[in-house]
């Protein structure tokens, strides 16, 4: 893993993380769920294979977890926002498939501090999918 992924996970985990628990978010990076009796909120960060960046998926689904269309069942503990179909998920952020990046040309050193408080900024999005995806799964 590079130094630069590295220290972006920190900021995210320093950052986020504690953001993501304070709306009652469970699980380890890069997995969260937020389990309620109607649906799970579900939230993963994936980083670009080539360095650099990261996206943000979110997605909802039943709260007793998700079937996969081959059978295999993901129970409520173990469901992330890639075990949904693509078009059931939200990137978030999504100018134009636009990805989160840290690997900024003449970046300062707080460049990974300003991305995950972009982040914070743009769970908004996040919430209002969660909220008008409400029974839809």
């Amino acid at each position: 893993m590079s130094s630069g992924r590295d220290k972006m996970i920190t900021a995210l985990k320093g950052i986020v993380v504690p953001k993501l628990r304070e709306k009652g978010f469970k699980g380890s990076f890069p997995h969260f769920r937020r389990i309620s009796d109607e649906k799970i909120d579900l939230i993963t960060f994936q980083f670009d294979r080539y360095g650099g960046g990261f996206f943000i998926e979110v997605a909802a689904c039943s709260p007793e977890g998700f079937t996969h269309s081959w059978g295999e069942k993901v129970p409520p503990n173990k469901v992330t926002a890639h075990d949904l179909h693509p078009d059931d998920r939200l990137r978030l952020n999504d100018k134009g498939g636009q990805w989160f990046r840290y690997d900024i040309e003449n970046a300062t050193e707080n460049i990974y501090e300003n991305v995950a408080n972009e982040v914070l900024y743009h769970l908004y999005e996040a919430e209002e999918h969660w909220h008008k995806s409400n029974n839809s799964y």
